[in-house]
């Protein structure tokens, strides 16, 4: 099922030369507030996906990072990987794959899978070029350019930092290649300014974007992941329409697969691309996806509960009639909640056999702006301090006295922190190895 609505100032072209699907941000093995596994919800998304490919047959398919959900998914995750990725070759067996490594992957583990994963039409890019590739030879730029009969496809994983004349160097190689004039895609995994990251929760840290002018020239279309919102940048009213056309260069955002948190409220697709020639027209149509899963806000009217009595017997009313969701509690401030009110909630939802699902981040509404509530701060013995050797255990230990903090964000936000200083050692370690060959 997809939108239908035109833009009436880009009529759609009939003489389409490259098509792609262009999706991102699939979190396999997410478990969503510390309870709940999302098989059946991959799943579901995963047999809409296969459906599309059948119906359109593209030129090829592109997932642009974010596979998984951490660096180190669970060998039942990893088959799920297979196991999908297999089924859509076997039902498209001319249709390519191309899959990059976000910053919740793994870009060595992914990389490793590349050559066996060729014998199904698949390409995995997980290392990031180094910088020091600029100063060799060309030719290295084959291990990140796909071709296609109907066009080129350059496939960057996720990379620290700014990268422009790396990129630059790659649109250049394959401007040179590119004889007959035929499209050409590059794919990547960050956030470019100007991007709307509705849904994403920026209380902790922020998100580093890069201008899409550091991304060099000469593509026609740029297939992001990492932001969940779908959306075309530069064309902010046009964020959900059905179908548009504009002239390239176009970059845009697929969005995530699922929702990934109760803060996208936003529909979710997959990007289905159409373009006839190089610089020529980009040709967009967004297939909704079906979520197995809804999130909901109770109460629904922007109402707040004031009672614990009044949220859990909405909340029994609310699963017998919607069967099958997320919800999340708005409630006053003022309200006194009772010690064991998570539990009250768990239990009202235990018959549903987790097809209704509680996060426990309540909405708080109400609140003075000048609250002036003092709190303690806590002390610690010198020695206490020493054998923390976790950061995330001294935020445990104080969480006390953060009343508003969301201890599942603070350890979130350690684990990418800790991620991203991986992907930096790796990196380093590339640079070292490549340093280490030439100097051979």
């Amino acid at each position: 099922m997809y939108f239908c609505r035109i833009n009436a100032s880009h009529p759609p072209f009939t003489t389409r030369l490259m098509k792609i699907l262009h999706t991102a941000d699939l979190h396999l093995g997410q478990i969503i507030y510390q309870n709940y596994d999302r098989i059946d919800e991959h799943r579901h998304f995963f047999r809409q996906l296969e459906a599309w490919c059948i119906e359109e047959q593209p030129d090829a398919l592109l997932v642009s990072g974010d596979i998984f959900d951490i660096q180190q998914p669970s060998a039942s995750v990893k088959k799920a990987f297979t196991d999908y990725f297999v089924h859509l070759h076997t039902a498209c067996p001319d249709m390519h794959i191309i899959v990059v490594a976000g910053n919740h992957d793994s870009a060595s583990r992914l990389q490793a899978d590349n050559a066996v994963w060729k014998f199904a039409n698949t390409t995995l890019i997980g290392l990031a070029p180094s910088n020091e590739l600029l100063k060799s030879p060309d030719g290295w730029q084959d291990n990140y350019i796909v071709r296609l009969s109907t066009g080129f496809v350059i496939a960057l994983p996720y990379m620290i930092g700014e990268r422009k004349d790396l990129m630059q160097s790659l649109l250049d190689y394959v401007n040179g290649l590119n004889t007959a004039n035929l499209p050409v895609v590059m794919m990547g995994h960050l956030a470019v300014t100007g991007s709307d990251a509705t849904g994403h929760d920026f209380e902790i840290g922020k998100i580093a974007t890069q201008d899409v002018a550091s991304l060099g020239q000469g593509y026609d279309y740029l297939a992001l992941g990492h932001i969940h919102k779908p959306q075309t940048i530069g064309h902010p009213d046009d964020a959900l329409a059905d179908e548009v056309s504009y002239p390239a260069p176009v970059v845009r955002y697929s969005g995530s697969a699922l929702h990934v948190s109760c803060d996208e409220t936003y529909p979710h697709t997959v990007s289905l691309v159409d373009i006839d020639r190089h610089k020529g027209q980009v040709n967009l149509r967004q297939l909704r996806i079906d979520e197995l899963r809804h999130f909901f806000v109770l109460p629904a009217d922007d109402a707040s509960f004031t009672s614990a009595e009044d949220a859990i017997k909405a909340i029994r009313a609310f699963a017998e009639r919607q069967k099958k969701g997320y919800f999340r509690l708005r409630i006053d401030y003022k309200t006194a909640l009772p010690s064991n009110f998570s539990q009250m909630v768990y239990e009202a939802i235990a018959t549903f056999n987790d097809e209704i699902r509680y996060n426990p981040k309540i909405i708080w509404t109400g609140m003075p702006d000048n609250d002036s509530t003092e709190t303690v701060k806590p002390t610690f013995e010198i020695a206490d301090l020493q054998q923390m050797t976790e950061p995330f255990k001294f935020v445990e230990k104080t969480i006390d006295q953060y009343p508003e903090l969301d201890l599942d964000e603070v350890r979130e936000a350690f684990r990418e922190i800790s991620e991203m200083v991986k992907l930096m050692d790796e990196e380093d370690r590339q640079k070292a190895n490549a340093k280490n060959k030439k100097d051979k």
